[in-house]
């Protein structure tokens, strides 16, 4: 299974880098969050550098009460309208769009999703979320959220809906018969006609198939359910794992679940977040690190987590302990990220500003400070123990970190042979090495 294996890459672009205050630092641009050139840029960078993919995060809403006062929403723009900008400004560049089961309809997240895998020529993903946050649901209504299993039997039931749409047009459908006048093959585009329990589609889709067969199906629970759920949907599983011991627990209970699914364990990606700091040395890397975290107002951090802590942690004294967190088993919210907050409250003996200091950057996820040798040994180490098929990079600052990577680490991976010095295909099934869905 793990012959001839490469390391997959891809970017998780927040504005300005994964830490919440990298807006504050000289070198980024003022007034520079919703400007298409910097996303631009970022996409050069990790296209240059041959990079799987682009992976734009989504959350329906502008955030916690007040967080927007420190910092610029997570989401600087809705993700398939970004999507298509940098479909044009990029030729080989994947580029993975979230879409929300539980508040976006299927029909329009089949044409969505499929649109901009037509624009990309084959080049689109799709992450798929049920989305947890209090913020979302007052958005869309208001009243209780959904409990967090009914969410993913939502979603279960939404990929039938989008996948069905996207096969409902055969792949020689366009018959494009210009004498006979004929656009499509007599019966090879077919209603849906799905009646279920939570939508009523008729169909068909819109579009004819992808030049890929399917666009790529993304996936980030990390919890039993989600993890099962990724084990029957997902193609590529975008996890949050704080060391390499987690990571491989976590790779192997998905493996096993992949498995007992029906599935090739190589049907399915593993690709945990990895937040980094790079500098010259080790040394400088960790001056940096700190001079990056003199950045951050804790206030902001500590209400930008309250939708996944399910505690409003401004109201705690900032030098004092960190106050108990809930217990993930029971929680309705974000589980797994719930679970990794509470481990870090719990056993480090951190205050709560410590504690929004540690999680301004990591966020949950895996975090090296160090030279650009330590990071490609990091890597090398979860890819090579099977606790990663590659990394969605999540570097402090973009353009910064983005391109001290690009420029620094990427060229110690390909010297090691782990990843690659051009692109082989078009497709980002083919980046990815996914068969064709057809």
């Amino acid at each position: 299974m793990f012959q001839d294996r490469q390391i997959h890459l891809s970017l998780f672009a927040l504005p300005h880098g994964q830490l919440a205050s990298a807006w504050r630092l000289p070198e980024i641009p003022e007034g520079s969050t919703n400007d298409l050139g910097q996303y631009a840029e970022a996409a050069r960078i990790i296209e240059d550098a041959k990079f799987d993919a682009f992976f734009i995060a989504d959350k329906l809403a502008a955030g916690a009460d007040g967080s927007w006062r420190y910092g610029p929403p997570v989401d600087a723009f809705e993700p398939f309208s970004l999507g298509g900008a940098l479909a044009a400004l990029t030729e080989r560049l994947g580029i993975i769009a979230t879409a929300s089961t539980t508040f976006q309809h299927p029909y329009l997240v089949s044409r969505h999703v499929l649109a901009l895998d037509h624009l990309s020529r084959g080049r689109a993903g799709w992450n798929i979320v049920t989305s947890y946050s209090p913020d979302t649901v007052a958005n869309f209504g208001g009243g209780e959220h959904l409990p967090h299993d009914e969410r993913y039997e939502i979603a279960e039931e939404a990929i039938e809906v989008v996948r069905g749409l996207w096969r409902s047009w055969d792949e020689d459908a366009v018959a494009w018969d210009r004498e006979g006048g004929a656009y499509t093959r007599e019966g090879a585009v077919r209603p849906i006609d799905h009646r279920g329990r939570y939508f009523t589609v008729e169909g068909p889709g819109e579009f004819r198939r992808s030049a890929q067969g399917e666009p790529v199906r993304v996936q980030a629970g990390s919890s039993p359910r989600g993890v099962a759920f990724a084990a029957a949907h997902a193609e590529v599983v975008f996890t949050a794992q704080t060391t390499l011991q987690a990571g491989r627990a976590f790779a192997e209970q998905l493996r096993g679940e992949v498995e007992r699914a029906g599935r090739r364990q190589d049907e399915v990606l593993i690709t945990p977040g990895f937040s980094y700091v790079i500098g010259s040395t080790d040394e400088e890397a960790r001056r940096t690190h700190e001079a990056l975290l003199d950045t951050v107002q804790p206030e902001h951090i500590l209400g930008s987590i309250r939708d996944v802590v399910q505690v409003d942690l401004r109201e705690y004294p900032l030098d004092g302990p960190v106050p108990p967190l809930p217990d993930p088993e029971t929680a309705q919210g974000h589980r797994s990220r719930l679970a990794v907050y509470r481990r870090i409250a719990e056993t480090e003996g951190l205050s709560l500003r410590e504690f929004a200091r540690r999680v301004a950057g990591q966020r949950g996820h895996h975090q090296i400070v160090g030279s650009p040798e330590r990071i490609a040994d990091e890597m090398q180490r979860w890819f090579e123990s099977a606790a990663a098929d590659g990394f969605n990079l999540m570097p402090y600052t973009i353009p910064g970190q983005l391109r001290e990577f690009a420029e620094h680490v990427v060229p110690i991976l390909q010297d090691r042979g782990l990843f690659r010095r051009e692109y082989e295909g078009s497709t980002l099934r083919e980046h990815f090495g996914l068969p064709y869905r057809g």
